[in-house]
């Protein structure tokens, strides 16, 4: 009867190790998806900012020129 208690306790200890790993990993997961999520908006500021930029200076060339 203690036996089988015991099992039982370690059973229920087992699965809750379980759900803690599957959770974590989610997590993990959705950080990962966050993060390359955040570089490509980082990717399209940056170029959008070159872009202004190089408008700015043609802009600039063109005034000079007149």
């Amino acid at each position: 009867m203690t036996r089988m208690a015991i099992v039982l306790l370690l059973s229920a200890l087992g699965g809750c190790g379980v759900e803690t790993a599957t959770t974590a990993a989610t997590s993990a997961a959705m950080k990962q998806k966050e993060l390359e999520s955040g570089k490509q908006t980082q990717e399209q500021v940056q170029l959008k900012m070159e872009q202004s930029v190089q408008q700015m200076q043609q802009r600039a060339r063109e005034g000079d020129e007149r």
